[in-house]
């Protein structure tokens, strides 16, 4: 996201009102089409483009210093990018009546193809740094390695739909901008307080409670943020410093609050921008995407708060005194009217409005409810409505630079048949084993999330690997897949390349939620990514359960005799992450010895992988362990002073 690498302000005062300008139409720009419908396909992601590329050219130039050679750079590479999409536009006619691959390019086409290339790489490595273009140049090489023609691979970059102006662009253009814009709004109203607020009350005041608080805040303000590092931004001011104050550990501090703040892409009503593309990929509504990550979203949380909870009641860290918290009543009344915009957009979505005008509606709620009240209207002003739509734009730059040099990668696949090829590596390599291709799935997501948005990583996942794991289908389904058993297997997929993606940002070596958590905390990074994969294995373990039980994306033929299924499934699935946080913090009851930790995991594993039989044991073990420490607590042979001394030193 933009907030990952923060822009240089525009050098002159003039400027700074051009920049301004643009960007609060762009943002009514869209808010005019979300309300009354978009032109013709190429034409709004065209529009959308401009806008960001002019925007992008404005916002981060070459080099910071104002010399003439790099601004007239600078005003070459803008003055491109509107001359692409001007060249589609203004000869939209043409654009429409040809045949693709087989009315030749002319010389005029050509040109402004390579360019659209270069535009679009430069613009997306000055928002998100190279990781993305790098990996597109690489694909743009193997594509000429082939035996594909360069016309023919300029044509499919700009002049089709499944390149620079795909479907990818086309979700950043009608979703997120408007899911984008809402968060703005929602933040200027004031709402990201009244999270943090709302989290001090119901947890503060618990073992742990700083802890708990960042977990509960940021998976609130991950609903309308969408970006982990601009949610650690955020909340990490106000969480870190509170939980080192309580005996935390600098390193798992950072650990905690960047865990928390990555998994707000998960959390519905409203996710991240990947989930608003795997709409777009599967062909189904976006609330559909929203139900699917209902349980997942549970259990991510449910991990990192019972490590949070297991690290204070190993280490006596105790909460913030209820004298300096804010009372839940006093919070619900003075602010609670905040959360009716959220409220707005859910039911919206339930009701079957389209994504884009229910975040318009929610976004234009947002002011009008915080006038209400004294407590909420300090500072709304006219100001705040400007302010409001230009952050909207200003945060989708980045979102949309990465779905536009997405296309590129999109536009190789396809034309070289990479994709085939990929999936035939990956069932070759598992050797029809679906757990294999699933590890495969994962590291593969876990690289190529470094450094780069969530956003294009699921979206070179969904072309290279997750076909794959189609192919070899889930326990229970045949191989091949049957139509019956493929509304089971396709979300399953899609979700499991989703959450991988979504973990790279706090796993080493390149974690970006973790780099800034940890700059916050004044830890070490290394130290810091560690405690966070520890803070969230259970995570890790997630989309395997999902993907063996699909009844925990609430994938149910029929809901009558389901439910029970469900229900259980949903209970074992959350009693072996318990487990499994227990295991690697030492703590269930009391402190765990050697022999109960190593119960613990198997019981974890067992309590994962779905069937009656595992479940059983698993529910035995944790219950041989449960009774064990219950005994001796109530036998007074709880935790020694020399186990306690054994205990690592913290440091607050």
């Amino acid at each position: 996201m933009e907030e990952e690498k923060a822009a240089t302000a525009p050098g002159t005062r003039a400027l700074r009102h051009v920049v301004a300008t643009i960007a609060i139409a762009m943002s009514l720009y869209h808010m005019y089409v979300a309300a009354f419908g978009p032109p013709e396909a190429i034409i709004f992601r065209g529009t959308h483009l401009m806008f960001a590329t002019t925007l992008v050219f404005l916002l981060y130039p070459l080099r910071p210093q104002d010399r003439i050679g790099w601004r007239a750079l600078d005003a070459v590479f803008l003055l491109a990018g509107l001359g692409l999409v001007l060249h589609i536009l203004l000869n939209y006619e043409y654009f429409t009546n040809r045949i693709i691959y087989i009315d030749e390019l002319t010389l005029a086409d050509k040109v402004w193809a390579v360019i659209a290339i270069i535009v679009v790489l430069d613009g997306t490595r000055r928002v998100i740094g190279w990781a993305l273009p790098v990996t597109a140049l690489a694909f743009i090489a193997y594509a000429l390695s082939t035996q594909v023609k360069v016309p023919v691979l300029l044509e499919q970059i700009y002049f089709s739909t499944e390149g620079i102006f795909g479907s990818t662009l086309g979700v950043s253009a009608s979703y997120v901008m408007l899911f984008v814009l809402f968060g703005a709004f929602m933040e200027r109203s004031g709402t990201g307080q009244l999270f943090m607020d709302f989290a001090m009350s119901i947890t503060g005041h618990t073992a742990g409670g700083p802890g708990k608080v960042a977990v509960v805040s940021s998976s609130l303000f991950g609903t309308v943020s969408g970006s982990a590092v601009a949610n650690v931004m955020v909340d990490g001011p106000i969480t870190i410093p509170l939980m080192k104050r309580t005996g935390f550990r600098p390193p798992f501090a950072a650990a905690v609050e960047a865990v928390a703040s990555t998994g707000g892409q998960l959390m519905p009503p409203i996710m991240g921008a990947a989930a608003f593309v795997m709409a777009e990929f599967l062909a189904v509504p976006y609330a559909q995407v929203a139900v699917w990550a209902i349980i997942p979203a549970f259990l991510y949380y449910l991990a990192v708060f019972a490590a949070v909870h297991f690290e204070a009641k190993r280490y006596k860290l105790a909460g913030v005194p209820k004298t300096e918290l804010p009372r839940f009543g006093a919070v619900m009344l003075e602010r609670g009217h905040l959360f009716v915009p959220i409220l707005i957009v859910l039911f919206g979505l339930m009701l079957g409005y389209s994504a884009p005008l229910c975040a318009l509606a929610g976004a234009l709620a947002c002011l009008p409810l915080a006038l209400l009240r004294a407590s909420t209207r300090a500072g709304i002003t006219w100001r705040t409505v400007l302010d409001a739509l230009q952050d909207g734009a200003r945060n989708t730059l980045a979102v949309a630079m990465a779905c536009a040099c997405a296309g590129i990668v999109i536009a190789c696949v396809t034309i070289t048949g990479l994709g085939i090829v990929f999936t035939q590596l990956v069932v070759a390599l598992a050797q029809d084993t679906l757990v294999v291709a699933l590890i495969l799935t994962a590291l593969a997501g876990i690289v190529l999330g470094m450094g780069m948005p969530t956003t294009p990583a699921y979206i070179m996942m969904v072309a290279l690997l997750v076909p794959a794991v189609i192919k070899l289908g889930v326990t229970g389904c045949p191989v091949p897949v049957t139509a019956e058993c493929k509304n089971a297997v396709t979300p399953a997929a899609h979700m499991f390349a989703f959450y991988f993606a979504i973990l790279s940002a706090i796993t080493p070596p390149v974690a970006l939620a973790v780099y800034a958590a940890a700059g916050l905390a004044k830890a070490n990074m290394w130290q810091a990514g560690f405690a966070a994969m520890r803070a969230a294995a259970p995570a890790y373990i997630v989309p395997f359960m999902f993907v063996y039980e699909p009844m925990l994306l609430l994938i149910v033929n029929d809901w009558q005799s389901g439910w029970p299924f469900v229900v259980w499934s949903v209970f074992t699935a959350s009693v072996g992450v318990i487990c499994l946080a227990a295991s690697l913090f030492g703590w269930l009851f009391s402190l765990a010895l050697f022999w109960q930790r190593v119960l613990l995991f198997v019981a974890a594993l067992c309590l994962i992988k779905p069937g009656l039989i595992t479940d059983t044991v698993g529910l035995v073990l944790l219950a041989i362990v449960a009774g064990a420490q219950l005994v001796a607590r109530r036998s007074g042979a709880a935790t020694s002073d020399r186990d306690v001394a054994k205990a690592p030193i913290r440091n607050s």
